[in-house]
Formats: structure tokens, sequence, C-alpha cells
């Protein structure tokens, strides 16, 4: 049965679905997943490092977080921006919000300090403190300071002739109180020493000073013991570290720039100064000087946080990397390589290709794109890219092939948040070889990951294609989980490309036979499918959804499952990060339940599935359930033709994952997610595990 034509909605004041009870706020949903990033790093059954590590990831999303979300809330306040499905009000949110973070980052430094630190310094890796420094250390790290820090610090009093300096996002800086005169005879009140980011936010002793082969300690430590010698004659009262967040979302009118990239790097250039967020100090700085620091960023007195210990305790993520302990850290892992990928040609026009990263290797997508570049039968290539890595072997592909003289068509997204500055230089090293490269829609961001190869085959023209659910990016394909279908399906391969001419060419709407594509299908299809669900429910036959993705707060794909549910549809949803969907209310959600998943390797793919009463329907995709995934983005939804294929994805990713008992959350009606636990009887059971033990054996 083909899904119905949705209709179009039309607002009432009076549909009980649109009670802004039933409906979660996107932030605080938000930063309660960094609680369960958090409570890995609390796990003690998680390997010592790994445990830093998802520490660390807890303090580098909050700092996100407060660059964008929480920008964008103020931004909403200040422009008096229409209120979420929630009602929730800007002002409230913002004050909910730093209540909220401020729990995370009281948790964040309590499992520093009374769990982690003590543990690694236990296994021989340690960080030591002022306090605890011997003499022999003391005496090197005052001459590490004067040879290698001091010479490259501009200290700056503060005076009328040196106002308050500009302060870069998320920078380490020091507020220095003085005493005195100085040589010109100007009396000392305060002094900024910023951090340049040349230095090394975490310094390691060696061996023979230390007494232990991972001793480190903080620079923010060096610089408050020794910042006295900056300033000769003068006495230091205090020296308070800080570190302020910004807004770092980059705001280009599209619509009245003449050339995207030259508007963007302008816009680059000042992207660390805009502002301010949020404000991390010393929790023993005296109260004058965070009110002084609070008016010179502009900032209410709820935005700032006392921290007891290092403002920038995500940079000790550099432990992580330069002490060699595999015992301390994950069991390393060999992923799957693909049979025949010495001849991608041949392997894909077998059958299709099913690549679930990073249990199997991203090593088939690359050869598909050397090996098209060196094809002498291969006439054109066209590939988004979205994210990609600074040396990337797939770039490198590309200008090869426009080389050989392949027609290259690269369709690259340069406003991927904090990926701009990169994407505009590889953009540039493509042109320069050759290469087409297009920037995309206006006004939509190109999100969509696609690759088409053309080649010649006797006498026709054989399309090749790879969709995926991640970025084509070798390194996340070793961190997080995602799809990848290498397929010559024909209707597959006319579909992107007609979507490939629409964004390279002022293209007319298009039909597409087997995608959906936002912003003009997808949305409509899934609504289509969630009221396909419920129409089978109503008639007594199995209505039945399961979806994975990483984020939910589309209000009518909210509302369309609410109804779906009362009608009878069971619904299992599996959500990474912010649902805005409230689960198990009587007469409304009782049949759905969302889980959040959050283990070894972040939960990245996103894969709807229909139940269709037996004759399912199953898409991956890259669009989660958001207003901007599905309405202003570019997004694509593939389905798996292939029935063994596809029952490997229900088998890997969707069962497999509603099985998890280790690394589950479930979201409760309240809000709150409450970790899974074996029942009685039950075995354990970690879905991530399962798949390495099953695929990488």
């Amino acid at each position: 049965m083909n899904p119905p034509v949705p209709v179009v909605e039309t607002p009432a004041d009076n549909d009980p679905l649109r009670d802004p009870s039933l409906y979660f706020n996107r932030e605080l949903s938000q930063l309660d997943f960094n609680f369960r990033v958090l409570a890995q790093a609390q796990d003690e059954s998680v390997p010592l490092l790994e445990r830093l590590r998802f520490l660390c990831i807890s303090c580098t999303n909050l700092d996100e977080f407060f660059e964008i979300r929480a920008a964008t809330v103020r931004h909403a306040q200040d422009f008096a921006v229409p209120v979420a499905a929630d009602g929730m009000s800007p002002a409230t949110l913002l004050r909910r919000i730093h209540d909220r973070a401020a729990e995370l980052v009281d948790a964040q430094y309590r499992c520093w300090s009374d769990e982690l630190r003590p543990a690694l310094s236990a296994s021989g890796v340690r960080v030591l403190g002022r306090e605890s420094w011997n003499a022999r250390q003391t005496r090197w790290l005052r001459a590490y300071f004067r040879e290698e820090i001091m010479p490259v610090l501009s200290p700056l009093g503060l005076d009328p002739a040196h106002p308050f300096p500009k302060i870069l996002n998320k920078s380490l800086n020091i507020v220095v109180v003085l005493k005195g005169k100085d040589a010109f005879g100007r009396t000392g009140h305060l002094a900024i020493v910023r951090a340049p980011r040349s230095l090394p936010r975490i310094i390691q002793m060696p061996q023979k000073v230390s007494g232990g082969e991972y001793d480190f300690v903080f620079l923010s430590s060096v610089l408050s013991e020794f910042v006295a010698e900056m300033f000769p004659g003068m006495e230091v009262k205090g020296a308070y570290q800080f570190r302020v967040t910004r807004n770092s979302e980059l705001i280009v009118d599209e619509d009245e720039v003449e050339n995207l990239a030259l508007a963007l790097r302008d816009e680059l250039i000042g992207r660390g100064y805009l502002r301010a967020m949020r404000l991390e100090i010393a929790a023993n700085c005296p109260k004058p000087i965070v009110q002084t620091l609070l008016e010179n960023f502009e900032l209410p007195a709820n935005a700032v946080y006392r921290i007891h210990g290092a403002v920038n305790l995500n940079r000790i993520i550099q432990i992580y990397d330069q002490v060699d302990r595999p015992d301390l850290k994950y069991p390393a892992f060999v992923p799957r390589q693909l049979a025949e990928s010495d001849a991608m040609f041949e392997r894909v026009a077998a059958g299709d290709v099913l690549l679930h990263h990073p249990f199997d290797a991203f090593t088939p997508v690359l050869e598909l794109i050397r090996q098209a570049a060196e094809d002498p039968n291969v006439l054109a290539i066209k590939q988004t890219l979205y994210r990609t890595a600074k040396d990337s072997a797939i770039i490198e592909h590309l200008v090869q092939a426009a080389r050989n003289g392949k027609d290259v068509t690269a369709v690259v997204e340069l406003r991927a948040r904090f990926d701009e500055e990169a994407n505009l230089a590889f953009a540039d090293r493509l042109q320069e070889a050759g290469v087409q490269v297009v920037y995309g829609v206006v006004g939509f961001k190109t999100h969509a990951k696609m690759l088409l190869v053309v080649r010649r085959e006797g006498r026709k023209l054989r399309r090749y294609v790879h969709l995926g659910t991640g970025n084509y990016h070798a390194g996340t394909a070793r961190a997080y989980t995602d799809l990848g279908l290498i397929t010559a399906d024909p209707a597959i391969g006319n579909d992107v490309h007609l979507i490939f001419q629409q964004l390279s060419g002022l293209a007319p709407a298009i039909r597409l036979e087997r995608l959906l594509q936002s912003p003009f299908t997808l949305h409509a299809g899934v609504l289509a499918r969630i009221e396909r669900e419920a129409m089978h429910a109503r008639a007594g036959r199995t209505g039945r959804i399961i979806a994975k993705m990483n984020a939910l707060n589309e209000p009518q794909v909210m509302r369309a499952l609410y109804a779906a549910s009362r009608d009878g549809v069971q619904i299992d949803l599996v959500v990474r990060g912010a649902c805005t969907l409230r689960p198990g209310v009587p007469g409304v959600s009782e049949n759905i339940r969302v889980r959040s998943i959050v283990g070894r390797f972040l939960e990245h793919s996103r894969v709807y599935w229909f139940g269709n009463d037996g004759d399912p329907d199953l898409f991956c995709t890259s669009a989660d359930w958001l207003e901007r995934n599905l309405l202003r983005r570019v997004e694509t939804g593939f389905p798996i033709l292939d029935p063994a294929l596809a029952a490997r994805i229900q088998d890997e990713v969707l069962h497999n994952y509603l099985a998890d008992n280790l690394n589950a959350w479930e979201l409760q009606a309240d809000g709150d997610y409450r970790k899974v636990e074996p029942r009685d009887g039950d075995m354990p059971h970690s879905a991530q595990a399962a798949l390495l033990a099953k695929i990488c054996a």
C-alpha cells in the first residue's frame, strides 16, 4: 500500500495535541543529554582513560551548547521570536538553562576532583596541583615558565591608556590584582594575562624531574604560581583564572551577499569576539572583580560559574592522547573489510553493499572514489561535502580525478558549523584543481550525504551511488555509528542525478522515484507513513513504528506520533540527544517509548522503519526529526531495497538497540531519564559491544 498524501495542517487552538504540557524544551533536553555523557565518566566499569574522555566530551558539549543553543535563546529574547511548542518564554528558559548548567558544571568538577583525578593518580597518571609540587618540580616548572611561557606572554595593565582588552572566545586568561608602582610610577590595580593558543594547556614533566612516567601540570597552575615574575617590583595580591564563552553562530544574510565565500571569510574573522554568553572564573575570585568582568562582558549575574579547579577542564583530553596505557582504554578493534574492495564497480554491480560504521571499515567508500578517479571509463564524479578531515584522502582523490580529465562536481556546504574555515580552504583547493565547486542553495544547508559516479560500460552509462547517514570523514567513521549504502540501482542513481542537477543549477521541482528529499518530500513522506500506520491500527491491523535518530522536535511529526499512539500504534524511538516529545502520557502517548543510547561510540545513524502490516518501509537518512532538517535543509532519505540488507538493519540497528540494557536510558513522562538495568533473569546486553563481537571478531 502506498502512503496517502498528507493533508495540509490547519492550526486549531483547541487541538488537545497542541497543549504545551505535552512537550519538553529542546535546550533543557539537550543539557540532559550531557548528564548521560557524564554518567559514562562516572561509571567504574568503563576504562579509566575513557572515563576521562567522556568527562571532556561533556565539557566540550557544554561549551558548544552555550555557543549555539543558549545564544539562540538570547537571540529569541531580543527579537521576540515565537515560542516553541513547550510554550516557555526565552527569559524563563535562560534562567532554567543557567540553573541546570550550574548543576552540570558542579557534577563535572566533582567527577574530576573526587573520582577521576585520584583514580588516575593511583594508576600512575598524575595531574599535580600547585600544593603538591616538591622543590625539584617547582624549580623545573619555574625554569619552564621563564624559558617557554613568559617570552610569549603580553600582560596588560588596566588604566585609561589600556582599557579592558578584547577576550577571545574560550581562551585562558588570568586577572591579576596588583599593589605598588611600576617603573613609570603608574599605580597598579588590575592586569590581564592572556595565554596564547600556541601554549599547551597541559604540560608533561620529565620523568627524571617528577619521578613518574606520566606526570602533568595545568598551564593555568603554572601561570598562577609564577605570575609575579611578570610584574617585578609590584606585589601580586591575587591571580584568578577566567574564561568567557561567546556566541559562535555565524549570521550571513545570503539574500544580500554577492559572494557567500567572501562573506563567510569576513564573518570568521570576528567570530571569536561575538556576544558573551558565559563567564567561568576561579571560585575564590573576589566579588568586585567578578562584577567588573560581568559588566565588561555585559552579562547578568547568573551567567557566572565559579570553578573549583581549572577553567579549561576539557583540555585534559590531551592526557588521553599522551598516555600510552592500553590497559586504561577500550580494547582496540579492527573493522571488517569488504571483500573484493579492490574492484568496487564489479562488486557493486553484483549487488548492493551496506556499510555499518565503525564496525565496517570506511575503506570501501574511499576505494570507490579512488578507483573512480583512476578508471578511464568513469566520466563524472559528483559529491556533497559537509564535513571532512583536514588531510582528507577524499579531497586528494577528487583533485586527481579532475587532473585525469573527469568531470568533477563538489557541493561544498560552507555553513557547516565550526567547519566553515576548513571547508573554505578545501573548496579553494578543489577549484584550483579544476573541480566545479557549488555552494548549495541559498537559505538551505546541504546536509545530504551523496556520491555519484557515472561510468561507461559498453554502450551504456551506469550510475554508482553512495548514500550515507554520516559525513565523508574517515575519522568520525571510526568514532560514530553510521550507515552507508553503495548501489547501482538505476532508479536510485537517477534520483541522485536529479538532486545534483537541482543543487548545481536552477532546476525546477523534480519528482523522485525512490528517495525522499528535504525540504520537499521527506517531511510529508514521514507524516504520510505515520498516518498509514494509524490507519492500519484503526482497521484492527498491526501498527508499528521504530525510528532511530539524533534529536526530535518537529511539532507536526510529534502530533502525528501522538495521534498514532492514541489509535494503538506501538512506537519505539531511539533518540540519542534532545527529545521534546513526552512519552507515557495516558490517552496520548502511552504507546510511545523513547530511549537514548550512550556508549563507546557516538550514535549517529538515522533509520525510519514503518511496519505497514507486514510489508515494511525502511529508510536510512541524513535527517533527524528536527524542524531544520525536515523543512530548512537539503536532506535525503534512501530506501534499503535488498531484503537481506533491510533485515540486517532491523537486526543490527533497531532490535539490537531496543534490547540494550547496559547503555540505554529511558525517557519518563516527567522528563527524567532512567538508566535501564538488566532485569532478573535477563542477560546483560550492550548493542555496541554485540556488534563489535559479531562484525569485528
